[in-house]
């Protein structure tokens, strides 16, 4: 795709950052340092995630948190990368990727520090939001450097590789986070992530030089930000409310403000979001569908997992994080896998067979009790390892490769934002059935039948929306012979240089 045109671009250079433009002329050693630091960055959030789920019943207890407060520690650092995602992988592209996402470390291991120096539930939940901002530059823009200097013969296995990467980070989560809550006690869960963040911090200015930004010169659409923010947080905070009325009226209100937000788009100059591409692009629109319904399917699973083995079953943290260890273990063997399976194969083929093992785990979830065996459990979370492993690098292939390199930053973003709606949708279902089965209650041992009949209900809704997934997977169609989607939007970098 050409460049906007203005009346200086004929000497105004587009980047100034040489062979780092562009995945054609990349150097073996600048995909090799992209490669590790947003490697590095995949491990890094996840990591903390799974490590903070294990966690969670022993926060409640020391802060003396409410069964819904305690679900706010996962969704308000969730609502946090939702609400930054899109806007900051838009302002990647115009700005610098590299830049963003160093901007974004250094929030990430600040506010991790605080998150674990909180002295109260409020901190505690303001930290988290403040570290989900951070994990928004990071995680939005991670994929889109990979993508930057990889060219599509190669991008499946690098994205394989940072997908392993998350799941590695997934599957020493839990252990490392049993094991520290259980002997230094929860905040040293939070404490961990800085020198991890410290090294990141250290490696991107040592060895990665250059920068990217695919529409440097264009104008920036604050007030889609404004918009779409704002009705994504009033969204999902109608659904903490859910079953009450008032709920139910916000949430409708939040609703309308996304669908507000598309329809500015859809006029915008400088767009955030060239919403036509959903329109154009098939493979996109329907990648980035399968990903939401897969992540509103599985991502409360280890959440509720964490408080049936640690209050049901009366199993430690680090017992607890051992056997959810199953599950990511299984995700992050077959994910670099997958990822070169899909550079040789129809990777709706790979993504959709994955989503239907994904299917049969969270069926099997639906039929757990009290008294079933932990080879039972084992066996369901190897199957939802096997399953998402084989969905989530073909998955994103898809998406990144759908797309002209300019759109990069945006379309990792979109994605990611995808991700991150989804997770906070599977957690608002939790909510909404702790609402209902557990009220304002702190999460004892007293409540354990309402537990278990909390955590069937959702797998078994979650079951069901995974069926939907699989349907979804298979709609994207073919990717052999289409070309990548291109900005319809009007250009805008001669309105942002007047």
């Amino acid at each position: 795709m050409e460049e906007p045109s203005s009346g200086k671009a004929p000497v105004k250079p587009q980047r100034r950052q040489g062979p780092a433009s562009g995945s054609e002329e990349a150097t073996p050693e600048l995909k090799n340092a992209v490669l590790i630091v947003a490697t590095l960055a995949s491990f890094l959030m996840p990591f903390m995630i799974s490590s903070v789920n294990i966690a969670v019943p022993t926060i409640g207890r020391e802060l003396s948190m409410d069964a819904i407060s305690l679900s706010w520690i996962s969704t308000g650092y969730l609502l946090a990368s939702a609400l930054f995602l899109l806007p900051l992988g838009r302002l990647a592209d115009i700005k610098g990727r590299k830049k963003v996402f160093t901007i974004g470390t250094a929030a990430f291991t600040i506010f991790s520090f605080l998150s674990g120096s909180a002295p109260d539930k409020i901190f505690l939940l303001i930290f988290r939001f403040l570290e989900g901002v951070g994990a928004s530059m990071m995680f939005g823009v991670g994929v889109a450097l990979i993508t930057s200097v990889f060219p599509p013969g190669e991008r499946g296995k690098a994205i394989g590789i940072n997908t392993a990467a998350v799941y590695f980070g997934l599957s020493t989560g839990p252990f490392f986070g049993g094991f520290l809550t259980q002997n230094l006690g929860w905040r040293s869960v939070f404490y961990a992530n800085v020198p991890l963040g410290a090294l990141m911090l250290f490696f991107i200015f040592w060895r990665l030089k250059g920068e990217w930004a695919g529409s440097k010169g264009e104008g920036y659409d604050l007030w889609g930000a404004a918009i779409y923010s704002t009705g994504l947080a009033v969204m999902v905070y109608g659904l903490s409310l859910i079953p009450s009325t008032i709920g139910y009226l916000v949430t409708l209100l939040g609703i309308l403000g996304l669908v507000g937000f598309m329809v500015w788009e859809a006029q915008a100059p400088c767009p955030l979001l060239d919403v036509t591409i959903f329109k154009r692009n098939a493979v996109f629109t329907f990648s980035n569908l399968a990903a939401l319904v897969s992540y509103a399917s599985t991502y409360a699973v280890t959440f509720l997992l964490s408080l049936y083995l640690q209050i049901v079953r009366g199993f430690g943290p680090q017992t607890a994080g051992l056997i959810l260890v199953s599950q990511s273990l299984v995700q992050a063997i077959f994910s670099p896998i997958s990822g070169r399976l899909s550079d040789r194969i129809e990777p709706r083929i790979v993504a959709s067979v994955g989503m239907a093992l994904d299917v049969a785990g969270l069926v099997m979830l639906a039929f757990l009790t009290e008294e079933s065996s932990i080879t039972y459990l084992i066996v369901a979370l190897v199957l939802l390892g096997c399953g998402f492993g084989l969905f989530s690098s073909p998955n994103t292939n898809a998406v990144m490769t759908s797309v002209d390199k300019r759109l990069y930053g945006v379309a990792s973003a979109t994605l990611a934002t995808v991700r991150i709606i989804g997770q906070i949708l599977s957690m608002a279902i939790t909510m909404v059935i702790f609402q209902i089965y557990i009220g304002h209650v702190e999460i004892t041992p007293a409540v354990s039948g309402s537990l278990v009949t909390s955590a069937k209900l959702a797998f078994s809704i979650f079951s069901v929306l995974c069926v939907f997934g699989v349907f979804a997977s298979l709609a994207r169609g073919s990717m052999i012979g289409k070309e990548p989607s291109t900005s319809s939007a009007k250009s805008c970098a001669k309105e942002s240089e007047e």
